[in-house]
């Protein structure tokens, strides 16, 4: 638990890194880096293993090159793509990736994807290169980039799929999931978990599936029809998802989320919501009673930028909604997006 004073740093709810309530001095940074060197040396006294060791250097080695990759993209919004590199490219739903790319690229949006063929390679096509963002993984098979992203400067090679996974929930304002393989699921489960859990920054997560494929309807029927019922879920949690079947009705999911909405944090125990504007205040006392279940305390309130959010200055201009979430109700927290968006 942080003490509860106004300088204690805030936690990454999804790497657990602490956040420092002012932009980090260069002898800070070498500070947290000094701590990091502590650590490793302990490798050695602890006499861990050489594949534990490696493990951490290659780990380590892969996050620093693509924090650098993707620290010369801030400020860009970005969609990664999961699906099937097996899919052929007169499939459906190849054309239908090829179209969101496209689609999307044009509202400003980069698009990552796992940089193969099949759908990665469609959301490339549509995108162009210069908003296409790769993370291949090194396998003994269907590892070859695809010819879009090929000896690009945003094109990544990694070698743990953990690592891959944590920059593609990082990094993303959104996720797109078309019909694929264990790998789109194992991808598609893990976003929903940590945003579930709130481990992840809320985004939009889309199913897209070409008009009459059954693909993703089949798998939501699963969701509402097995795990909902046995309360493995809660019924709200399918809110965290939207089908679609169009590449414009799957953009514009994208663009709705960010429509007021703008982006969240914690500041000491409220959660702040930035906006894109203020709220009526005709919408405020309907947010109070319809979401008072999810406020632990206090009611919720407009401000401005909260002293503690100085280290964010660029932000400093956004309307907040401010209030003591539960922590707990992330889907009810993704419906009170939804219902802010509708303003």
């Amino acid at each position: 638990m942080q003490p509860d004073r106004e300088d204690a740093p805030e936690i990454d709810p999804l790497t657990g890194d602490v956040q420092p309530t002012s932009e980090p001095a260069d002898d800070e940074i070498r500070s947290l880096v000094d701590e990091m060197k502590i650590t490793l040396d302990k490798l050695v006294r602890d006499k861990a293993s050489r594949g534990d060791v490696k493990l951490v250097q290659t780990a380590l080695a892969e996050l620093r090159y693509a924090f650098k990759v993707f620290g010369k993209l801030k400020g860009r919004r970005k969609v990664s793509v999961f699906g099937s590199a097996r899919t052929p490219v007169d499939d459906p739903n190849y054309l239908l990736a090829e179209e969101f790319g496209r689609k999307i690229a044009a509202l400003g949006y980069m698009v990552i994807t796992g940089a193969a063929c099949g759908i990665m390679e469609a959301g490339h096509q549509g995108a162009g290169r210069e908003a296409s963002i790769g993370l291949n993984i090194m396998l003994p098979f269907e590892q070859k980039s695809n010819p879009v992203i090929f000896g690009d400067d945003k094109l990544m090679h990694m070698k743990y799929f953990f690592t891959r996974k944590l920059l593609f929930i990082k990094e993303s304002d959104a996720i797109v999931l078309f019909p694929g393989g264990f790998g789109t699921h194992d991808e598609g489960f893990e976003a929903l978990t940590l945003v579930q859990t709130g481990k992840s920054h809320l985004f939009p997560l889309v199913l897209v599936a070409a008009p009459g494929d059954d693909y993703w309807v089949k798998w939501v029927e699963f969701v509402e029809g097995v795990l909902v019922p046995r309360r493995m879920v809660s019924p709200e949690d399918v809110a965290l998802f939207k089908l679609c079947h169009t590449a414009d009705e799957a953009a514009e999911e994208i663009q709705t989320f960010y429509r007021v909405y703008h982006s969240s944090r914690y500041v000491k125990r409220d959660l702040v919501l930035r906006m894109q504007k203020s709220l009526p205040e005709s919408l405020m006392a309907d947010i109070r009673v319809e979401f008072k279940d999810i406020c632990v305390s206090g009611t919720f309130e407009q401000t401005a930028a909260l002293p503690l959010e100085k280290n964010e200055g660029h932000l400093s201009h956004l309307p907040r909604l401010v209030f003591r979430f539960d922590r707990h109700h992330h889907a009810r927290l993704r419906q009170l997006i939804d219902r802010i968006n509708q303003s």
